[in-house]
């Protein structure tokens, strides 16, 4: 198979099958509270933060490259109560007019972007002032050990997950391109050591700046 269609094809299942679990979606439900109104999601995947929207969200406009992700969110957009359309596939170039939505949302997605400096400055474009951002991302260890595990697996990681980075210091990105941090939780998931190039968390709510 080849590096493309592993990407189209294969990378949006295992996404969906690793990041579907209970404990994951009690992080999602945490960081889903306090989203109002219309809401912009980037990186909306197979649709796994859907059953956490609050009451609040009156729409949202899902950002996703992969059609077998968007397919794979069919059954769950069914089950909403929520309108869900499909409004881009490009964070980085939102089709989407300035100031438009009451929230943004990104999951697990700023690994990936090529841009990512970019798709939060196009965020930032779309939402109304003093919008806030909500996050969960994993990134950059504050252990220099573990750092330098995720340089040397890095490359291997953006060839076998659709471009993912282990390095990006989320919260630092966040704040440079727009966005003032209001709450940040950091946190290892529950594991074996081994795992933790992969499992350092960064979950928080940052505020249009």
């Amino acid at each position: 198979m080849s590096l493309r269609l592993w990407d189209e094809r294969v990378v949006p299942r295992l996404v969906d099958a690793s990041l579907r679990g209970h404990e994951i979606g009690e992080f999602r439900g945490q960081v889903c509270t306090g989203l109002t109104g219309r809401v912009v999601e980037i990186g909306f995947g197979s649709g796994l933060n859907i059953r956490w929207y609050p009451p609040a969200v009156t729409s949202v406009s899902a950002v996703e490259p992969s059609d077998v992700g968007w397919r794979l969110s069919e059954r769950r957009r069914r089950g909403s109560g929520v309108p869900i359309e499909r409004a881009g596939l490009d964070g980085q170039r939102l089709t989407l007019p300035d100031a438009g939505h009451d929230s943004a949302l990104v999951t697990f997605s700023l690994c990936t972007i090529p841009d990512a400096a970019m798709a939060l400055r196009e965020v930032r474009r779309v939402v109304a002032p003093e919008a806030r951002l909500h996050f969960i991302e994993h990134g950059l260890a504050p252990e220099p050990a573990i750092q330098r595990r995720q340089r040397r697996w890095e490359p291997w990681q953006r060839r076998l997950a659709g471009g993912c980075h282990l390095t990006r210091d989320m919260p630092a990105l966040i704040a440079a391109n727009g966005w003032e941090i209001e709450g940040l939780e950091t946190f290892y998931l529950p594991g074996p050591a081994i795992g933790r190039p992969w499992t350092y968390l960064f979950m928080g709510v940052a505020r249009s700046a």
